[in-house]
C-alpha cells in the first residue's frame, strides 16, 4: 500500500506533539532509506546501523524544527550525513568524544508509557520460544531487548549502562522490538 505525502505529513505532525506511534511509523517508514544510504557511504553495516540510529534519535530530538517546505526524507538524509561526516572526522582526527553527556537537558520526545502490542506478545510468549527468537537477533539488539525486558531497566539505566545516550538506546529498543516482532510473526 502506498503512503501518501499527507499520510507523512499527518504523522510528523503527531511526532511533534509526542505520540509514540508516530515516531515508530516514522522510524519504520524511513529506516531502509536511511540506512541504505550510509551502506553506500560506509559500505559496513554495523557503522551503517548505529549511523541510522543515531540519525533517527537526533531527528526525533529535533523533530520540531523541522520545516514542512521541505521533504522529510531529504532532511534525514541531511542529517545522516552530517552524522557520518562527523564520525568520518573524529575518526581520521583519532579524538574520541563521550557524546553520552552530550546534553542534559535530554528532551523526552519518545515517551516511555503503556505497554506496546510488542511488549505485550514478549511478555504472553513461551520464555524458551521467546529466547529463541532473540538470538536471531542482532548482539546489540539483543542486549537491549535482555537490559529492557528481563533486567526490567529504564531507558535511563540502560543509556547508563551502554554509555550511550538516550534517544541512541530508544531508538535501539524500537528497532529490536520492530524486528523481534517481524521474527515472531514470520515463525509463530
Amino acid at each position: 500500500m502506498e503512503i501518501t505525502s499527507e499520510e507523512i505529513a499527518l504523522h510528523i505532525d503527531k511526532a511533534k506533539k509526542g505520540k509514540q506511534g508516530a515516531f515508530k511509523f516514522l522510524l519504520d517508514h524511513f529506516w531502509n532509506e536511511v540506512f541504505g544510504f550510509q551502506m553506500k557511504r560506509v559500505r559496513n553495516e554495523h557503522e551503517a546501523e548505529d549511523i541510522t540510529i543515531e540519525t533517527f534519535a537526533k531527528a526525533f530530538d529535533k523533530i520540531e524544527t523541522f520545516d514542512e517546505n521541505y521533504t522529510f526524507s531529504t532532511w534525514l538524509i541531511t542529517i545522516s550525513k552530517n552524522i557520518q561526516i562527523d564520525k568520518t572526522r573524529k575518526k581520521n582526527a583519532s579524538i574520541y568524544s563521550n557524546t553520552t553527556d552530550a546534553s542534559n537537558e535530554q528532551v523526552q520526545k519518545i515517551v516511555d508509557h503503556s505497554p506496546t502490542p510488542e511488549d505485550k506478545l514478549i511478555r504472553e510468549q513461551n520464555l524458551a520460544e521467546l529466547l529463541r527468537y532473540i538470538k536471531q537477533l542482532k548482539p546489540h539488539y539483543q542486549e537491549v531487548i535482555n537490559l529492557r525486558y528481563f533486567q526490567e531497566m529504564s531507558y535511563n539505566e540502560i543509556s547508563e549502562a551502554l554509555k550511550e545516550p538516550l534517544n541512541n538506546v530508544k531508538v535501539r529498543l524500537l528497532r529490536a522490538r520492530k524486528l523481534l516482532a517481524e521474527i515472531i510473526t514470520l515463525q509463530g
